[in-house]
This record gives structure tokens, sequence and C-alpha cells, in this order.
């Protein structure tokens, strides 16, 4: 390995072969990284699902400045800042109605093991402390925490770690290859059926025991997996017939992926808390949160006065810089029309990205919004090492994607051109020739 590289531990890289032929980006600008060489990389995943109004926005930088400036940091344990207070209001009347209180934290990580614990938080406020069982899905990322890999549905998480901590079960994935290879969109079919499992495991545990059933609207992480026309709204009915918390993963979906300000509004489905992170920053701050249900929020708030009625926070929640870059990206994501700009993108970039149907070795398509994934045979070596090979090829061919498995995916910034994304999409394709061949 490279001498100079030992020290920095790389998260979710193969620290060994990074090391020995490291892809290293110096600046960024746009939708394009820049290489110490000077070559230009398009990045055909908005950073890592974050960088929707593109890099090195003005606004958000001189908003980060003046706020270092002015005050840089103070604990939100017991003590305020303006900011804090303006974001989170902002942000409660961006989303869905009755969805008004915000928890702030640095990560989506950090966000789902918040809504975990204000689950379990409001079961005991209500007298229900048996409540602590948690329902995610199959193939489902919702962090690295041990509450968000507990209810995540991610094999290599579990092979990795060992058990998890908290009780789960899991619904099926959403994804049937046999029928949805290469629909766009929502498929049609199947999503009342899939979601009726609910049932299943309420029967088998007994809604009583069920703290909240949290799902991400559509899955990005593992591959770009996307729901049927149908699936969100009957969870939604079956949570309320059996008075079960709904949680959405808004991580990756929110703040304009799907043309909205959530996906619970692109998708019509009212959950009882949004987890969010990535674009409400752009990116250039660590931030994160929960939006809360206010009944949820008021069924907390007791207990003796003096005390914290929720004992959980962390030292940056809140934090003035995080703030500053969130108010900032709201004005951009406003003013510059973004989310427009994502509706009207969206079915040209739907096109485009189907249109690598025909490139050697593609099994499926899927997208929704502006992602997409586009998912290879595997090597007859072995699942994973022909994406691992496609993503490295990608990026010599001036595109950075990201392979969870054998799927490559395509999620740019919401500033893209629809040549930048047919230029993403060229790019891909010659990757994905690159490494037709089975590796030696």
């Amino acid at each position: 390995m490279n001498d100079r590289l030992d020290a920095y531990w790389m998260p979710y890289t193969p620290n060994r072969q990074f090391k020995a032929a490291p892809r290293i980006v110096v600046s960024a600008k746009g939708v394009a990284y820049r290489t110490a060489d000077g070559r230009e990389v398009l990045d055909g995943i908005s950073g890592l699902w974050c960088v929707g109004a593109g890099h090195g926005h003005p606004r958000i930088a001189e908003a980060i400045k003046r706020q270092v400036d002015t005050l840089d940091f103070v604990s939100s344990f017991q003590v305020g800042h303006p900011g804090a207070f303006a974001l989170s209001e902002r942000i409660a009347a961006l989303a869905p109605p009755g969805l008004d209180r915000v928890f702030l934290t640095n990560s989506g990580s950090e966000a789902v093991d918040t809504a975990i614990k204000i689950a379990l938080a409001h079961a005991r406020a209500c007298g229900q402390g048996q409540r602590t069982l948690l329902i995610g899905r199959e193939r489902a990322f919702h962090g690295v925490g041990f509450g968000g890999m507990s209810v995540g549905g991610m094999v290599n998480n579990r092979r990795a770690f060992g058990p998890v901590l908290m009780r789960s079960d899991h619904l099926r994935s959403t994804w049937d290859p046999a029928t949805q290879a290469f629909v766009r969109g929502q498929p049609a079919e199947g999503g009342i059926a899939l979601a009726d499992e609910l049932e299943r495991l309420v029967a088998l545990h007994d809604a009583s025991n069920i703290a909240a059933v949290l799902v991400e609207p559509f899955a990005g992480s593992t591959g770009v997996l996307v729901p049927p026309v149908g699936y969100l709204q009957r969870l939604r009915q079956i949570c309320d017939r059996h008075r079960l918390l709904l949680i959405f993963d808004e991580v990756i979906s929110g703040f304009g992926r799907l043309g909205s300000m959530f996906a619970a509004q692109a998708l019509g489905v009212v959950p009882d808390m949004i987890v969010f992170a990535k674009t409400v920053s752009n990116g250039a701050a660590p931030l994160g949160g929960v939006i809360v249900r206010r009944e949820l929020h008021d069924a907390v708030m007791q207990g003796p006065d003096h005390l914290a009625e929720l004992m959980h926070g962390y030292t940056w929640s809140g934090h003035p810089l995080a703030c500053a870059a969130g108010m900032a990206t709201l004005d951009v994501l406003e003013e510059e029309r973004l989310l427009q700009r994502v509706a009207e993108l969206a079915p040209q970039f739907e096109s485009i990205v189907h249109a690598l149907a025909d490139a050697p070795g593609v099994v499926s398509i899927r997208n929704l919004g502006l992602a997409a994934g586009v998912e290879l045979a595997p090597d007859p070596a072995g699942p994973g090492r022909r994406g691992a090979r496609a993503q490295a090829a990608a990026f010599d061919r001036g595109v950075l994607t990201r392979a969870p498995g054998d799927t490559l995916i395509l999620a740019p910034p919401f500033v893209s051109t629809r040549d930048d994304i047919q230029r993403m999409a060229d790019a891909l394709r010659q990757a994905i020739v690159d490494t037709a061949s089975p590796a030696p």
C-alpha cells in the first residue's frame, strides 16, 4: 500500500485495494470533481446522494463563512442559538401537515437511531413499554448505528458484526426481478400483496409488542428498489388499523430527489416521522434529523420540569455551521426552483438510463425521480466483483458512480443538464463494455 495513505482507515471502502490504486479528487465545482492530474470526473451520485445544488455553491459557502465568524459553536444542551430554531421551523413548514416537531442530528445514521428512540419513548410514555419490536424490510439500509442495523436488511452488515442489538423482524423487499426488471418508475402491480405481509408479522408478534414500522420510500443504497403502486398506502392503512407508528427513512429521498420536498409528498403517504439528512445541507456540513408528528412529541413531554423529557442528543446537534448550511440550501432549492427542475429532468433521465438496457450484461434498470440503478449480471467468480470492476472503470471513464453489489447507481445533482446526464450515461456504458468479460 501507499505509505502516505496508511493512517486513514476509509469507511465502506476496500482499503487495501484502494491504497494500491487510489482515486483522489482535489476539487469540485457544479456537477464535476477534478483529480490531482487535472482530469474532470462527473459526479454521478451527487457526492453520496447529498449534493443536489451542485458543488461549491456560493450561497451555501458564504453562509457557512459568515456563521463561523459570528458563532462557531454552542452546545444545544440547555442552551440555544437562533439558527437551530429557525431551521427547525422552516423544515416543519415544508413537511407534510401534522409533522411539525424537529430533532436535529449530524447524520442519517444518528437520525434513524433518534427516530427509534422516539418511538420507544413514546410507547413508554403511553404506558406501553412492551412495544420494543421494530419492523424493517429486507435489503433496506438505515445507517450504521446498531439501531439502524437492527431494523435494516443488509446482509453484509449482519455478516460483519454478528447479532444486532434490537428486536426486529423484516418485510420482504419490494424488488421482484421476474416482473420488474425493466419497469420504468413504479411497478403497477404487486404493491398490495407485498404490503399485506405486514399483517402476517402483526399476527406473529402481536401489534401490542411492535414499536414502529421503518421503511425507505424507495431503497437507494441497495440499488434503487422502487415500491409498486399502492404499497406505501397499504402500509399506512395497516399501521393505522393496528396503531403502529410508520417511519419513513428519507435520508436519500428527502429535499428534492423525487421532485418534491419529501417522498411522502411525491408518493402521497404521510408517515408519523420522517428521517432526513444528506441534501438538507447540500453535503457542505454534517446535518440530519427527524420530523415528528406533534402528537408523538407532546406525549413525551411529561415528567418533572427540570429533567429532559427525552434523554438523548449529540454534542453537535443543531451545530451553528450546519444550521447555516441548511438554511442556505433551502434558500437555493426554493429560489432556483430546483425541485421543479428535478421534475422536468426526471422523464429525460428515465429515457437516458433505460437506453442502457442493450449494454452487455445489463439484467435490470430501475428508476424513480433522479435516481436509477443499472444492474449487471454477476461475474462467474462471485457476486459484487463485476460491479466493483465497473465502478472503477467508470471513474477512469470520467464519472463517479457507486456499486452496491452488481448495480451501478446514477443519481445526478439537481443542477445537471440533459447533456450532463447523457455524458454520465455514456461513460457508464463504456465502463459496462470494459468489464463485460469475466475477470481473469
